[in-house]
């Protein structure tokens, strides 16, 4: 089932963002979330915070599974997707660091840290609430259109189109990584609740096809149209075609 929340702009949009993820965690206190980075959830998160502040939410007990990382970046590197959450998030809220998780970019064994990443989802019982940005190819994660939707924790080569994307939070293209370790479709389709968020314009072309247009591995998102609980947010620009 779809549920399609609008805001006026991106910051109305990640006030309605964040108290959806504040209303899981005040009905679950010990909630899995699944995260996720990128520019548009910051709003999200600088949100929670300012909730931690007032002392309306607790994340003492939460548990925290990140969608992906670069592989070959260390997590004490300002581009790796763990300095990123706990500059924009962990390190302002009470949140126990240990149960924070993020793919290991420095481990070279691919198959490896799949695997132990999916055990690790798996252990946890699976994700409760799964946070979600969209890409202007429609991936999910960094699961890139391609023939077929991975199931598990993969690592994939970076589509052209994304590592232009992510190349302004670098010195140049030639920094951004060609790979990445990413949750699969099937660990994103098994969480109990899926939270996407969108803002811009550009946003609104890739938001009608995912979520109104045919399934296909093509469009990675689309996927979503079979899951059971997606809430889509998103501000009136990039929802505008919908």
């Amino acid at each position: 089932m779809l549920r399609i929340l609008k805001g006026n702009d991106y910051g109305d949009m990640s006030r309605i963002a964040a108290n959806v993820i504040f209303a899981q965690i005040t009905m679950k206190p010990d909630s899995v979330l699944g995260l996720a980075t990128g520019s548009t959830p910051i709003g999200a998160y600088e949100q929670l915070i300012k909730y931690y502040e007032k002392g309306n939410l607790d994340f003492s007990h939460v548990t925290s599974v990140n969608l992906d990382e670069y592989r070959g970046l260390d997590e004490a590197s300002d581009q790796s997707y763990r300095y990123f959450m706990n500059k924009h998030l962990f390190e302002h809220v009470n949140i126990n660091m240990e149960e924070t998780n993020v793919p290991d970019g420095k481990e070279p064994d691919a198959a490896k840290e799949c695997l132990r990443y999916d055990n690790l989802i798996e252990n946890l019982g699976g994700i409760d609430l799964q946070l979600l940005g969209l890409g202007n190819n429609g991936h999910i994660g960094f699961n890139e259109p391609g023939q077929v939707f991975e199931k598990g924790t993969h690592c994939v080569d970076l589509a052209e189109s994304t590592i232009e994307a992510n190349s302004r939070f670098f010195n140049s293209i030639d920094e951004v990584p060609t790979q990445a370790y990413t949750m699969g479709i099937g660990n994103i389709m098994s969480a109990g609740k899926i939270l996407i968020v969108v803002s811009g314009e550009g946003k609104a072309d890739i938001v009608k096809k995912a979520f109104f247009g045919p399934i296909t591995p093509q469009v990675p998102a689309s996927i979503l149209q079979l899951h059971k609980d997606v809430i889509l947010v998103g501000d009136e620009a990039a929802l505008s075609k919908i």
